[in-house]
């Protein structure tokens, strides 16, 4: 009996699904981000830390591909497979038992499928669908748009950010599902719903809406102004474990670091990325936990053509600004060498959008 390789039929069973996508949806990305400034202040009485934060977007990003349901064979695949509400909670069949063979289901669930598919050494995200910020950003902005049964979806994400490393990977494809549904489901991309639900769903998800480098208040979810961008060359470097921001703000109130009038002055004065003074008050909680953080931010600060490096949120990626992309991509070899994940890239004024598919 032939052998047969299991993630090889997998990955062939996605391309032609994916070819689906192409042929009659929508691609998007959803780049990635660092903190060029992040200042965490005390703590409010609902729990949350008055932040000030600016954050850059970067060309490493997400894929997501969208499409509505439209054929029959998708509404047997619906009809087949949903076996959940839109309430996660819910164990109930998401549309009527009785519907007869080649009708539409009665109550049709808003996300038919969410599937993903990770590169470039990045491990899969081990959740349920129905746990991802994607699926929970599709239904809560179904719920506040207040649609009536809307067209199911089919949502297919392409991961080159890895999780847990205070690069927004989950943010940004969040706010790229937002822009998405919106545009399948025939809303104005201007419409204030689509912001409403990205700051309820996190502080990084607006930032995604606007992208380039933008300066945020409140707890960090509230747009204050934009700041020109650059295009540097910069160097993102993780290790294989990641680190809990629950942790990072708990070890932040147990050990507060404020940042000095005078750095935050600097920060919210400049009007281009490359005056704002890299500093994160956050970073020193996160390496308190993770002691090999602070060895990764000062081995990145000896490496030649490096201008500056820093913890990106609580972490656990660092990256490092550098004169050239040819010094970045040296930095990034080396880097991959002692066994941590790196990548070279750039700064830019990229958002969530839209992208053509041709």
């Amino acid at each position: 009996m032939p052998h047969v390789d299991m993630m090889d039929t997998a990955k062939a069973a996605q391309e032609v699904e994916l070819q689906a996508f192409k042929r009659s949806g929508i691609k998007l990305v959803a780049p990635a981000k660092v903190n060029l400034f992040l200042d965490i202040g005390e703590k409010r009485p609902d729990g949350y830390h008055d932040a000030i934060s600016i954050m850059h977007a970067l060309m490493l990003h997400d894929v997501i591909w969208m499409r509505r349901a439209t054929s029959e064979k998708d509404y047997e695949y619906i009809r087949q497979h949903t076996t959940l509400t839109d309430n996660e909670n819910e164990q109930t069949p998401a549309f009527d038992a009785e519907t007869l063979e080649g009708e539409k289901p009665a109550r049709l669930p808003v996300i038919a499928k969410l599937s993903e598919r990770a590169f470039e050494g990045i491990a899969p995200l081990a959740i349920q669908p129905q746990r991802n910020i994607v699926w929970k950003a599709i239904i809560r902005l179904a719920e506040v748009l207040e649609l009536e049964n809307p067209t199911p979806l089919f949502v297919h994400l392409e991961k080159h950010i890895p999780s847990q490393a205070g690069l927004g990977g989950g943010s940004a494809d969040a706010a790229a599902a937002l822009i998405g549904a919106a545009a399948l489901w025939d809303i104005p991309k201007d419409d204030p719903r689509i912001e409403q639900v990205a700051q309820e769903l996190g502080a990084d998800v607006a930032f995604f809406l606007y992208g380039g480098c933008t300066c945020l208040k409140g707890v960090g979810d509230t747009f204050d102004h934009m700041l020109e961008p650059m295009n540097k060359p910069v160097v993102i470097v993780k290790p294989d474990f990641g680190v809990s921001t629950a942790q990072s703000y708990q070890a932040f109130d147990e050990a507060p670091y404020p940042l000095s009038d005078e750095t935050r002055a600097a920060a919210l004065s400049a009007t281009s990325a490359a005056e704002v003074p890299l500093a994160n008050n956050l970073a020193y909680a996160s390496e308190s936990l993770k002691p090999e953080l602070a060895d990764i931010r000062t081995w990145l600060t000896e490496q030649a053509g490096v201008q500056g490096a820093l913890m990106s949120g609580s972490g656990s990626a660092t990256f490092a600004v550098c004169d050239t992309f040819d010094n970045a991509t040296a930095v990034a070899s080396q880097a991959q060498k002692m066994g941590l994940w790196a990548r070279a890239t750039l700064f830019g004024s990229f958002k969530a959008a839209l992208v053509p598919t041709r």
